[in-house]
């Protein structure tokens, strides 16, 4: 019989749900630092594993103190050249900036006072001093920051030192052919001057002292950071020989005692280099610096009072103003005893800070010349008070007996001896400053390459007794 297909039953009941798998649980990945330091800590608990982490420190840090030594070094030998080769130079540009225009200034009243009597020399001597001011900005320009203010002070210069010139050539035009408007432009020259001209070169010149007291301040710094480290590697270096002679019974670890040495010999040069360093920039600012800034300020008063001298004569009481007592004084009189107080006074500073009868000398000479120099002038200023201007007028400008000019003269001249005196006292002591910092840098970090050699050699002749 036909086979029968199989009929369809009931739809199979679903299974019951079971237990939902759970996923095993996946561990966070160590950091290669946690994992470093499980494997020092497992090292540390064994000689040879405690030996190379002595060596590592040791060789770490005696090369950070060569380093930082260099490092602290350089920066302080590098102060210590600015000092002597760019903000004292700088300075001092800054100083003979200002006094050329306060000569050339003195020289243009002289000039004019004198008249058909002008000596070539003195006009001469205005020409130079306008080519000397001009020279000096050039320089501080081309070694000032640009857009810094010292680069706005000397733009500010070069630009009102033409109309300066314009103004005395004016007025030395119209005197030559007798109109008295002459005086007039030699007036404003002169307001241009002092209103102007010479307070913008006193700024440019303060700026130029700050930056060198800066440079004073950075060469001279103590190296503490790297005095420190040296001292504290010092210190390792001499643990690690106590233990190794606690663990061996041996005195000496060449390599080490070769790291102490060269560490030893580190701190020692940085620290007497240093302390040398600083006593030759001390007195090259003390035996120097100090005593240039008072002979400065001495010969712009010198030239300052001799312009007031002339201005004098040339205005005749055309500008006056109160004294101390309340008395209507003409302005220029007025003016010059104030600058011959101020000269006396740097005088009397610059004797107390000079060091040698070579550094002395000039300056009383200086101080003699500037007592001559106020008696003639009294002796001319009777002469003018009684109405007797042409005598008077001879007596500062050199023809009648006894001149001021000749004063001046003497006191300027002696002047610039004592500046180029102290100028080589300065340059001395500097020098002497920078040489006791030349090669420690370099030397420093030789010795710490030396000195981490050494330590590592010398744990490693301990670790070879473990193989």
């Amino acid at each position: 019989m036909p086979a029968v297909p199989p009929q369809p039953g009931p739809p199979a009941a679903p299974a019951p749900p079971g237990p939902a798998a759970v996923s095993e649980p996946v561990s966070a990945r160590r950091t290669a630092f946690a994992e470093g330091v499980d494997r020092l800590r497992v090292a540390a608990t064994t000689e040879p594993g405690r030996l190379r982490i002595i060596g590592a420190l040791l060789a770490l840090l005696v090369v950070a103190f060569g380093a930082v030594t260099a490092w602290q070094m350089t920066d302080r030998a590098s102060a210590a050249d600015d000092v002597l080769n760019s903000s004292q130079p700088l300075s001092s540009d800054a100083a003979d900036i200002y006094r050329s225009l306060a000569d050339a200034n003195t020289a243009a009243a002289s000039g004019y006072l004198a008249g058909p009597q002008e000596k070539p020399a003195m006009r001469q001597t205005y020409e130079d001093d306008i080519r000397t001011a001009a020279g000096k900005l050039v320089t501080a320009a081309a070694n000032s920051d640009a857009g810094s203010d010292s680069a706005k002070t000397i733009a500010q210069l070069n630009k009102l030192l033409p109309q300066y010139k314009g103004l005395v050539e004016t007025a030395r035009t119209n005197n030559r052919q007798g109109y008295p408007v002459g005086g007039a432009y030699l007036r404003a020259a002169n307001e241009l001057m002092q209103g102007q001209l010479l307070p913008k070169a006193e700024d440019l010149y303060q700026r130029e002292n700050q930056r060198l007291n800066s440079d004073y301040a950075d060469a001279k710094s103590f190296p503490w950071a790297a005095t420190g480290l040296g001292l504290v590697a010092l210190g390792g270096l001499a643990w690690a020989q106590r233990r190794n002679y606690q663990r061996t019974n041996r005195v000496l670890n060449h390599g080490l005692v070769t790291a102490s040495a060269a560490s030893a010999v580190v701190l020692l040069w940085l620290v007497v280099g240093h302390t040398v360093a600083r006593a030759g920039l001390n007195d090259s600012y003390d035996h120097g610096v100090r005593s240039l800034n008072v002979l400065h300020d001495a010969r712009i008063a010198s030239l300052t009072a001799r312009s007031d001298e002339n201005l004098n004569l040339i205005r005749r009481g055309a500008d006056t103003t109160k004294n101390a007592n309340g008395d209507t004084v003409d302005a220029y009189a007025a003016g010059y005893d104030e600058q011959i107080a101020r000269l006396a006074k740097a005088l009397n500073n610059a004797d107390g800070l000079a060091d040698d009868s070579a550094g002395r000398k000039p300056v009383q000479v200086a101080n003699e010349s500037m007592q001559a120099w106020k008696d003639r002038h009294g002796v001319a200023q009777s002469m003018n008070n009684r109405g007797d201007y042409q005598k008077a007028r001879d007596k500062v400008i050199g023809v009648g007996e006894d001149p001021t000019s000749v004063c001046f003269d003497n006191v300027d001249s002696a002047l610039k001896k004592a500046l180029a005196h102290e100028q080589d006292e300065f340059h001395q002591a500097a020098s002497g400053g920078l040489d006791a910092l030349t090669g420690l840098p370099y030397g420093a970090a030789v010795l710490a390459v030396l000195g981490a050699a050494g330590a590592v050699l010398g744990i490693g002749r301990r670790l070879s007794e473990y193989r």
